[in-house]
């Protein structure tokens, strides 16, 4: 994964193509792909609303789950826990506790997700040797209606509070926008969207700032939405 640490040394984040994730996070081509992907997909059709939302959408669904590893050991799921930022990494809804339901356990033990984080952690293992990792996994799901744009980062252009971040698509329905910013030092170096499922993007957190322009429905008379995958990772 060295080929994918060094742009995120120089430039602070790396966007990847569908094929390129599969590639590189699943060459047997059994996790990302077929039946396996299918069941990790259509675990976004049971996610949760979402009730801390202080600027009182209705728009998100998410489950949320906890992994950790001491260096060079595998990455266990964790008990579960609350999910915390600070007020500056997030003025909307930081600044305390909020407990999500977890991400089901066979979406958690499942291929897909075990490749991924996998994935994820041989790029940044290269970027903090020796690191002990604290991981989150968030499902989002951001719901767009005629009467309510859907919002991905209602707390606009920001950090997670974390060391490096990885964002993949799952899929997008019947909506418009959802763009994301990238921003070093209060310049934008980046524009691009995430459309096919296992479109992603990584990022160093301490570094770059991220957004995602609000979607809407292109057919009014048709539910939308935009579902993601997130994984933070601090280390300890």
């Amino acid at each position: 994964m060295t080929d994918l640490a060094g742009p995120i040394a120089e430039a602070g984040f790396v966007p990847l193509s569908a094929d390129e994730v599969r590639s590189r996070f699943d060459p047997p081509g059994l996790a990302l792909s077929g039946e396996a992907w299918a069941r990790f997909a259509a675990s976004w059709d049971d996610l949760r609303p979402d009730t801390y939302m202080a600027d009182g959408g209705r728009y998100r669904l998410r489950r949320h789950a906890i992994y950790g590893a001491a260096p060079g050991a595998p990455l266990m799921r964790a008990p579960h826990g609350p999910h915390f930022q600070a007020t500056r990494y997030n003025n909307l809804n930081g600044g305390i506790d909020r407990w999500f339901e977890p991400v089901a356990a066979e979406v958690g033990e499942g291929p897909a997700l075990q490749a991924l984080l996998a994935g994820a952690r041989g790029v940044f293992d290269q970027l903090a040797p020796g690191a002990a990792w604290h991981v989150e996994v968030h499902q989002f799901r951001i719901e767009a209606r005629p009467d309510e744009a859907g919002k991905p980062t209602p707390e606009g252009m920001h950090s997670d509070g974390v060391d490096y971040v990885m964002v993949m698509m799952i899929g997008r329905e019947n909506v418009e926008g959802g763009v994301t910013g990238i921003q070093i030092d209060g310049q934008e170096k980046a524009s691009f969207t995430l459309s096919a499922p296992c479109d992603a993007v990584l990022l160093d957190d301490r570094r770059v700032m991220h957004g995602v322009t609000p979607i809407r429905p292109i057919d009014p008379h048709q539910p939308g939405h935009r579902d993601v995958l997130v994984l933070t990772f601090r280390w300890n």
